[in-house]
């Protein structure tokens, strides 16, 4: 029997995890050499010396090869969860037991202990918060805009017991943010647009050696392991609808082929649709995608993507996952009050029937990969962590220089970051020769 377990001001399941979570971080650590290299300069140079640091992330092994690496550049890092199914409880134990990390997240935990945990990483008064679809910053811009009634109530009731002075102090004290995934930026640029973004933002996302690996190889691999692992079903022969071909959705629809699926993707942007065609990809309507389709994998970060007009279209058996950061792209509650259920028949299948018909929803409409599976494999984590820590180092070198707005990571930390994992993997590139460099800087040489 686990039992909760607080220590070192934590949240976490149980310490006696610690161990399994100690073998499987370091196992992850073995395929993050980037990561490896940036904690031994940090290590070397302090360079988070003296900062709080909140984050609200994937308790993962990935992400605990992050937090020591943060840890080791001597910041004191609160971690807590960026999405209830996606705790690793061994993982959060290991962080807590081993390495003295502050740690606020349990795997399955309901609504109001998701909040409390996300009041616990606030509470820690960051100087800088790191954030994968921007919960953190989100509720210290309700703060800062005194729109109590917008926060959870378990951050409500703490923000109400502060003071005016204390409330100010806290989103004042927050010198910049980095933010993981696509989700994330969407909606930070929403609030640079809106003129109340309070601080600047790193869109770590933005990076090409986040999104173009990340995205489409790390989500395309771990979208299918999360399905097979909920249903093992074959995928070789059946017909698989993904909505959004977005990086995320370009490199599901990849893998989904490449495991023998008729693969089908669903559009609202023209240029994307077009490039799924040119791939060869059939491209639909989801209307008339949901009468064909065996499986539907949501991928677009927007809401009610998958409505109940096309569960109701769909054949009896139908599978329902997503894999885009929140639990909005089914629409869930029109599918509690139409259909009857749900019926538990696999550990994340959920069996609800419609109309004489059957359909089944993936880990409660949650992200798909990490809910049922383990998420990203580590190598790709180990380009996107690198950039969370060189984003973080460029905070605090920074802060006073970048505007109150969306920034991407310089690009000369990106290319970096992929010459690093280049020669982790053994690859050498050429380079340009003097005459080249001439060349190419050159309007007057011309044929």
């Amino acid at each position: 029997m686990t039992t909760t377990a607080r220590a070192v001001a934590s949240d976490v399941k149980d310490l006696s995890l610690a161990a399994e979570g100690r073998r499987r971080t370091e196992w992850a650590e073995r395929s993050m050499p980037v990561l490896r290299l940036i904690r031994e300069r940090f290590t070397r140079e302090r360079p988070l010396a003296g900062q709080r640091l909140s984050a609200c992330l994937h308790v993962t092994t990935e992400t605990a090869n992050l937090a020591v690496t943060l840890q080791a550049g001597g910041a004191d890092v609160a971690l807590c969860g960026s999405n209830p199914l996606s705790t690793q409880d061994d993982v959060a134990a290991h962080l807590v037991k081993d390495h003295g990390i502050k740690v606020f997240a349990i795997k399955g935990e309901d609504h109001a202990t998701y909040y409390e945990h996300i009041r616990a990483a606030l509470a820690h008064r960051p100087d800088i918060t790191m954030d994968d679809g921007a919960d953190l910053v989100g509720a210290l811009h309700m703060i800062a805009l005194n729109r109590l009634d917008d926060l959870a109530p378990p951050v409500r009731r703490w923000v109400e017991s502060l003071s005016g002075a204390d409330r100010k102090a806290i989103v004042a004290g927050v010198a910049g943010s980095t933010e993981e995934t696509t989700t994330g930026v969407i909606r930070l640029k929403a609030m640079a647009r809106d003129g109340v973004l309070q601080f600047p933002v790193i869109a770590v996302n933005d990076s090409d050696t986040k999104h173009l690996f990340d995205n489409r190889y790390g989500t395309g691999q771990s979208t299918l392991d999360g399905i097979l692992r909920a249903t093992n079903l074959l995928v070789a022969g059946s017909t698989i609808v993904v909505a959004g071909y977005g990086w995320c959705g370009r490199g599901f629809a990849l893998r989904a082929r490449g495991a023998g699926a008729n693969v089908i993707v669903t559009e609202i942007d023209p240029l994307k649709a077009l490039e799924a065609q040119m791939d060869g990809y059939r491209v639909l309507p989801m209307a008339e995608a949901a009468r064909v389709g065996d499986v539907f994998v949501t991928l677009t970060g927007n809401t009610h993507v998958l409505r109940v007009e096309h569960m109701r279209a769909m054949k009896d058996g139908a599978v329902l996952a997503n894999s885009g950061h929140f639990n909005v792209e089914i629409d869930l509650d029109g599918l509690k009050q139409a259909a009857q259920g749900p019926t538990r028949v696999r550990e994340f299948v959920d069996e609800w029937r419609l109309g004489g018909k059957r359909v089944f929803v993936l880990a409660d409409g949650r992200l798909i990969n990490l809910a049922a599976a383990e998420g990203h494999p580590a190598s790709v984590m180990d380009m996107s962590f690198a950039n969370q820590a060189l984003a973080a180092e460029h905070v605090v070198q920074h802060a006073r220089e970048l505007t109150k707005d969306v920034h991407r990571i310089p690009r000369e930390l990106d290319a970096e970051i992929a010459r690093l994992k280049l020669a982790a993997m053994g690859v050498a590139i050429d380079t340009l020769t003097p005459e080249q460099q001439k060349y190419l800087a050159s309007w007057e040489m011309g044929t």
